[in-house]
């Protein structure tokens, strides 16, 4: 029997998210939300459902959020579109080369991620976008089926929240020993035991961090570029030394 493709695999994993009902919590809130909606979007109908990951099968780059957003995800069904968060995560995306077009409005509008799979520690929208660490631990095994589909070259963990759900799914699995070694902080890069891929941390681009001036593109778009050169060596690496090179 033929084995399932990688868009095979991701889609079954997919319909497990839509379907999770495990967090009452999070399920009264996103779908409470859903059905009072915004103002703004007062006439359309609401996703209401957790939201799954999505992007390129083969993506060499695996990025982790921390949850959909209660009235961009949890409205379109796809995580960082319809937000501010995803005005700026996108077009700054477009710009390095990981995505077609700089902005993202709804599941239908012709996006498409470049050797880039986009997912989060969280798949609900919850309150004060404040998950809890149960919740967090919830999803897990879907972040783990990902990465395992994926098998990423590069992650990049958006704020101490995302960096610490993937650091955790690693040890859960006894592929670390601690956090300790991988502090967050915008821009670092870590280089991990074994064949793990390299480990880049960026400030979320939520409006607290954008709307101050915390994170502005030309920050992102360092980190994004330094991220694109470390898989550019790696494609030109001798077979067996493409993790050779240090973190910087």
């Amino acid at each position: 029997m033929k084995a399932p493709s990688q868009s095979e695999t991701l889609r079954v994993l997919e319909e497990r998210v839509v379907g999770c009902r495990k967090c009452p919590r999070l399920v009264r809130y996103r779908e409470q939300v859903a059905q009072t909606r915004r103002r703004a979007f007062r006439d359309e109908d609401y996703w209401g459902k957790p939201s799954p990951g999505f992007g390129d099968p083969a993506a060499r780059l695996l990025i982790v959020g921390l949850a959909p957003a209660a009235h961009g995800g949890n409205r379109t069904g796809r995580m960082f579109t319809g937000d501010r968060s995803g005005d700026f995560l996108y077009d700054c995306l477009y710009r390095a080369g990981f995505a077609n077009q700089p902005q993202s409005v709804n599941r239908e509008d012709g996006l498409r991620l470049a050797d880039l799979f986009i997912t989060a520690v969280c798949r609900c929208a919850p309150p004060a976008n404040k998950p809890l660490p149960s919740e967090i631990e919830n999803c897990r095994p879907y972040l783990a089926g990902e990465f395992d589909v994926i098998h990423p070259r590069a992650v990049l963990a958006l704020g101490s929240i995302a960096l610490r759900g993937y650091l955790a799914m690693l040890r859960e699995r006894g592929l670390i020993e601690s956090f300790a070694p991988y502090p967050f902080g915008h821009g670092a890069a870590y280089e991990l035991p074994g064949d793990l891929p390299r480990l880049f941390a960026a400030y979320h681009p939520s409006q607290q961090n954008t709307f101050t001036g915390r994170l502005t593109k030309p920050m992102f778009l360092a980190v994004l570029r330094h991220i694109r050169r470390h898989l550019d060596r790696l494609e030109s690496a001798p077979l067996g030394l493409g993790a050779s090179a240090p973190a910087r």
